[in-house]
C-alpha cells in the first residue's frame, strides 16, 4: 500500500513538472510571437506610405513599404483606424514579449488584453484633437484623410464632444489613454508604480525649467509692451490737435457675465494686459481718427461725416475724386485741413448754402447700426475641415477623370455658399467640354447644381460646389465692415460676400447704371432693398434723392414718406413714363447749368458753387438781349445763376417689363437717353426685371448697361440675354448672384440678408428726421410733356395750335424761318412743315420768300409780343 502511494506520488510530481515546462515553453513561444509582431508592426508602420497599395488604395506603382505588401495593408489600415495610437501596439508587444521570452508570470494575464484596446481608443480619441501635421513631420501634414486619432479618434471625438468642455475632455482622454497604455505593458503593481513615479518626476523637472523660462518671456514681453503702450499714447497726444479735447472720455468695456464698469481711455490701455481674458471682449469703437495726411474722416454708420475744407486751387489734379458733398467752412484758416472731433454728433452746414433741406439737414441723423438685424451665432461659417476638402477634391478628380477629363485639383477656396476647386486641367483639354460637364458633375456628386467656368488670367477652370451649410450674410456686418467704412464711392452699394468670404462694395457713380434680373423667388427684391439701405446710411437727402419706380406697388410702398424720395413711389405705369420724361429735362437742363460754368460734370459744378458761396459772391453769365435801336448794337446783361446744390438723383424702377407692356417705345427711349447721358448729370438708374426676355431687354438697353446682376434665371437663353454666357440657370437663388462688372469680368457673389424689420425700422427712423420735399412736376402729367424723340420744349399735345405756337416760338427764339429748318426742329413732315411756315406768312409774323427762298423775321425775339425784329443770317 504504501508503494503505491510513493508511486502515485512521483507520478503527480512528473505530470507538475512536465505541465509546467509546457506552459513555460509556451510563454516563450508567445514572447517570440509577440516580439516578432512588435518588429513587424514598427518596421510596417516606420515604412508607412499613403501610396502604397492596400484594401482602400489601388494602384500599379512599386510598393515602398519596407515590410512590402503585407506591410502596406497592415499600416494603412491601422493608421486609418487609429492615426497615431498605432504605436502603443509596438511598445506593448515588446514589452509583453520581453516578459513572455523571460519567462516571468503575468500578475492578471487578462488586464494587459482589457487595458490594450482601451488605450488605443483613449489616446485615439485624445490625438483627434491635434491639428493635423503635428506628428507627422511632413511638409503637407498629415497625409491622411483622417485626423491625428484616425476614424475611431474622429468618431470619438465627434461623439463625446458636445457633451464634454475642452478641459474635461482632455483630462479624460489624456490621463486615461496614459493609465491604459501603462496597465497595457504586463508590468507589476510595483513596477507600474515604479515606471508612474519616475516618469511624473521627469514631467515635474521638464515643467518647473519651462515654468521659469515662461516666466521670464512673459516680464520681457510685459515690459516691451509697457514701454510700446507709453510710446503710443505719446505719440496720440503729440497727433492730437491743439482745438481737440484731450482723450480723458469715458469709455465702457465690457465682460460676458459681468456688470458694466466705466474706466478712462487712458487706464485701460495702461492696464491692458492686466486684465485681458480669454473671453471675448465688446468695445465700443469711440476712436477718432486724427491722421493729418488725410482730412477725410472715415464715414461710420449711425453718423454723418464731417465737411472738410477743399481747395480747387491745391486739389485741381485730384477734381475728378474729390467728393461733392463737402462744404467748406466759412472760418476755415489757412493750413492743412484736419478732421475735428464732432461735438454733437451733427455736421453743420455753411448758411451762405441754399437749400430746401438746410434746417432739417442741421439736425439729420443716419440710422444707427443697431436698427439691423446682428448675426446669429452659428451662421457665420461654413465649417469645412481641410480632411473634407481634400475627399472632395478626391472625389471630384475621380468624376471627372470617369467622364475623360485629366486634371488635378491644385487649391480649394470654401465660401459663405460654395466652395471653388480650381482644376489644372492637362494639356489639351478644351475648356468648354469641360464646361459643359456641370450637369453630369452635379449629379455624380450629388449636388444642387455645380457651376463651371474659366478664371481669368490663370490656367485652371473653377467647379463651384454649393456647400452642404450656407453662411447667412447679413447686411450690418456689411454696413460694419472697413471697405465700406473706408469706400471713397459716391453711391456705395453693398453686394454681399463673393466666393472667397470678401465683401462686395460697388459704386454705383462709376458702373454708372445697373440693370439686374432673376426670377421670383431668387433674392432680386432683397438685393434691391439692401442696395437702398446702402445708401440711405450713408447719404443724407441733400446729398442723394431718390425716385422709385414699382409697378408691382408693394415692393417699394413701404420707403414712402422717406425725407430722400423726390416724389411719392411711382406705381401706376403712365406716371411712371411721365417721370422718366421728368428726369430726361432734368438731365438737359443740368447740362445747360453745367455749361453756364464750363465745367464737365456735376461734382465740379457743386465745387464751383460752393466755392463762390465760400468767398461770399454771386455768380452770373452775359447774355444778349436784345439790340440798340438804331446802331444795331447787342445789349449785354449780367444775369445771375442759380446757386442752389444739386444733389445727386437715383432712378429705381423694380419691374420695367411691365413698363415695356405699356408704354416700351417710350421707356426704352428714356433709358437709352439717360444711360448715355445722365451720368455727368448725376443722374443714376438701377433697373430690374424678373422676366430677362430679349422683348423687354432690347438690345438698346443692354448696350447702354454694362454692368448687370443675374440672379438665378429658368433656362440658358436667359442667362446669355442678361450676362451674355451660360450660368446663371445654375445659382442656387436665395440671394446667389453672378456680377457683371464693367470689362466684361464675372464675380459670383451671395448677397446680404435684409429682413421686413429692418427696412421698416431704418424706414421709421427717416421718417423722423422730417418730412420729404416732393417736386410735384415729377408725377405732374400735361404741362409740356413732350415725346423723347422730340426737342426739349417742344408741345407734346396734338391739336394745330400747339405745334404752330411751338413753331413760332422756334422762328422767334433762332430766327430762321424755313421748311426745311423746321422740319428738322419739330420732327415733322415737309407738308406740315410747309402749312406752319404759311400760316406764318399769312398772319404777318414772317416775310415772303425772296428771290433766293429767304425769309425775313418780323417778330422779336421773345414771340409775337417781342417788339425787336431779327433777320435770318
Amino acid at each position: 500500500m504504501a508503494s503505491l502511494l510513493i508511486n502515485s506520488a512521483r507520478g503527480d510530481g512528473t505530470g507538475s513538472a512536465i505541465r509546467d515546462r509546457l506552459v513555460s515553453a509556451a510563454r516563450r513561444l508567445g514572447g517570440v510571437a509577440l516580439l516578432t509582431a512588435a518588429v513587424f508592426v514598427s518596421l510596417a508602420c516606420a515604412g508607412f506610405d499613403p501610396n502604397d497599395p492596400s484594401f482602400t488604395h489601388a494602384t500599379d506603382a512599386p510598393v515602398a513599404n519596407w515590410m512590402g505588401v503585407p506591410g502596406a495593408v497592415v499600416s494603412d489600415l491601422l493608421f486609418q483606424a487609429f492615426g497615431h495610437a498605432v504605436w502603443l501596439l509596438p511598445i506593448a508587444f515588446l514589452s509583453l514579449g520581453v516578459r513572455l521570452l523571460l519567462d516571468k508570470r503575468l500578475t492578471w494575464p487578462w488586464l494587459p488584453a482589457v487595458a490594450l484596446p482601451a488605450a488605443l481608443l483613449l489616446v485615439s480619441a485624445y490625438l483627434a484633437t491635434w491639428p493635423a501635421g503635428t506628428l507627422g513631420g511632413a511638409e503637407e501634414g498629415w497625409s491622411l484623410r483622417t485626423g491625428m486619432g484616425g476614424l475611431v479618434g474622429d468618431f470619438l471625438f465627434m461623439q463625446l464632444q458636445p457633451h464634454l468642455s475642452a478641459g474635461a475632455y482632455g483630462w479624460i482622454t489624456g490621463i486615461g489613454g496614459a493609465v491604459a497604455a501603462l496597465l497595457s505593458l504586463g508590468l507589476r503593481w510595483r513596477e507600474s508604480l515604479s515606471t508612474a513615479q519616475t516618469i511624473g518626476h521627469r514631467s515635474y523637472r521638464v515643467g518647473r525649467q519651462f515654468g521659469h523660462a515662461a516666466g521670464h518671456a512673459a516680464q520681457t514681453a510685459s515690459h516691451l509692451s509697457g514701454r510700446a503702450i507709453g510710446a503710443g499714447w505719446r505719440h496720440m497726444e503729440r497727433r492730437r490737435p491743439t482745438d481737440a479735447p484731450a482723450f480723458t472720455e469715458e469709455r465702457s468695456f465690457k465682460l460676458p457675465g459681468e456688470q458694466e464698469e466705466s474706466w478712462s481711455l487712458r487706464e485701460t490701455l495702461g492696464n491692458f494686459f492686466g486684465w485681458f481674458r480669454s473671453a471675448p471682449i465688446e468695445v465700443e469703437n469711440n476712436f477718432i481718427d486724427l491722421d493729418m495726411r488725410d482730412p477725410r474722416p472715415v464715414a461710420r454708420p449711425g453718423r454723418p461725416r464731417k465737411p472738410a475744407t477743399r481747395d480747387d486751387d491745391t486739389h485741381a489734379s485730384t477734381m475728378e475724386e474729390a467728393s461733392p458733398f463737402d462744404p467748406p467752412e466759412d472760418d476755415a484758416e489757412p493750413g492743412p485741413a484736419r478732421s475735428r472731433p464732432p461735438s454733437s454728433g451733427t455736421p453743420s452746414r455753411p448758411a451762405a448754402q441754399a437749400s430746401s433741406h438746410q434746417v432739417s439737414m442741421d439736425l439729420f441723423q443716419l440710422p444707427a447700426l443697431e436698427m439691423l438685424t446682428p448675426p446669429r451665432q452659428g451662421a457665420r461659417t461654413t465649417n469645412l475641415t481641410r480632411q473634407q476638402l481634400e475627399d472632395t477634391s478626391r472625389q471630384l478628380e475621380t468624376v471627372l477623370d470617369d467622364f475623360g477629363v485629366r486634371g488635378q485639383i491644385i487649391d480649394a477656396k470654401p465660401g459663405p455658399v460654395v466652395t471653388l476647386f480650381e482644376l489644372e486641367p492637362a494639356p489639351g483639354t478644351r475648356s468648354q467640354r469641360v464646361i459643359g460637364l456641370a450637369d453630369d458633375i452635379a449629379r455624380s456628386l450629388s449636388a444642387l447644381s455645380v457651376r463651371v467656368a474659366t478664371v481669368p488670367g490663370r490656367n485652371v477652370i473653377g467647379i463651384e460646389l454649393p456647400n452642404d451649410q450656407r453662411e447667412i450674410v447679413f447686411l450690418r456686418d456689411l454696413i460694419k465692415s472697413d471697405p465700406f467704412n473706408a469706400s471713397e464711392a459716391r453711391l456705395p452699394l453693398a453686394l454681399g460676400k463673393d466666393i472667397s468670404g470678401n465683401t462686395i462694395i460697388v459704386d454705383l457713380a462709376r458702373m454708372p447704371h445697373l440693370l439686374i434680373a432673376g426670377t421670383t423667388g431668387s433674392g432680386k427684391s432683397v438685393a434691391i432693398n439692401a442696395m437702398i439701405l446702402s445708401l440711405l446710411y450713408r447719404l443724407r437727402p441733400d446729398q442723394c434723392r431718390i425716385i422709385m419706380i414699382d409697378p408691382k406697388v408693394i415692393e417699394l410702398s413701404v420707403y414712402e414718406d422717406i425725407p430722400h424720395l423726390l416724389a411719392p413711389v411711382v406705381t401706376e405705369p403712365h406716371k411712371a413714363v411721365v417721370a422718366l420724361k421728368w428726369v430726361v429735362r432734368q438731365m438737359d437742363e443740368r447740362y445747360r447749368l453745367m455749361s453756364h460754368l464750363g465745367v464737365r460734370d456735376i461734382f465740379a459744378y457743386n465745387r464751383r458753387l460752393e466755392q463762390a458761396r465760400a468767398k461770399g459772391q454771386q455768380l452770373t453769365r452775359r447774355v444778349r438781349t436784345g439790340f440798340e435801336p438804331g446802331s444795331g448794337a447787342p445789349i449785354i446783361e449780367d444775369q445771375p445763376l442759380d446757386m442752389t446744390h444739386l444733389p445727386l438723383i437715383v432712378v429705381i424702377v423694380d419691374e420695367v417689363a411691365d413698363l415695356m407692356l405699356t408704354a416700351g417705345k417710350e421707356i426704352e427711349s428714356a433709358i437709352q437717353r439717360l444711360s448715355q447721358k445722365a451720368r455727368a448729370a448725376g443722374i443714376h438708374l438701377i433697373v430690374a426685371t424678373q422676366r430677362p426676355s430679349v422683348d423687354v431687354l432690347t438690345g438698346v438697353i443692354k448696350a447702354n448697361l454694362p454692368s448687370r446682376i443675374s440672379f438665378r434665371v429658368s433656362s440658358k437663353i436667359d442667362s446669355r440675354t442678361i450676362l451674355g454666357e451660360p450660368g446663371a440657370e445654375q445659382l442656387l437663388g436665395q440671394g446667389d448672384m453672378l456680377y457683371l462688372m464693367p470689362g466684361d469680368r464675372i464675380v459670383r457673389v451671395h448677397g446680404a440678408l435684409v429682413s421686413d424689420h429692418d427696412v421698416e425700422r431704418v424706414v421709421a427712423h427717416l421718417r423722423t428726421q422730417g418730412e420729404p420735399d416732393y417736386d410735384e412736376g415729377v408725377t405732374e402729367e400735361g404741362g409740356g410733356e413732350l415725346p423723347l424723340d422730340q426737342p426739349p420744349g417742344m408741345d407734346s399735345g396734338d391739336g394745330t395750335d400747339g405745334v404752330y405756337n411751338q413753331a413760332v416760338q422756334i422762328v422767334a427764339r433762332d430766327g430762321k424761318a424755313s421748311t426745311s429748318y423746321l422740319q428738322r426742329k419739330l420732327s415733322v413732315g415737309y407738308n406740315s412743315a410747309a402749312k406752319l411756315i404759311e400760316r406764318m406768312e399769312a398772319e404777318g409774323l414772317i416775310t415772303a420768300a425772296d428771290h433766293v427762298g429767304r425769309r425775313r423775321v418780323l417778330m422779336g425775339r421773345g414771340g409775337v409780343d417781342g417788339d425787336e425784329p431779327t433777320q435770318d443770317d
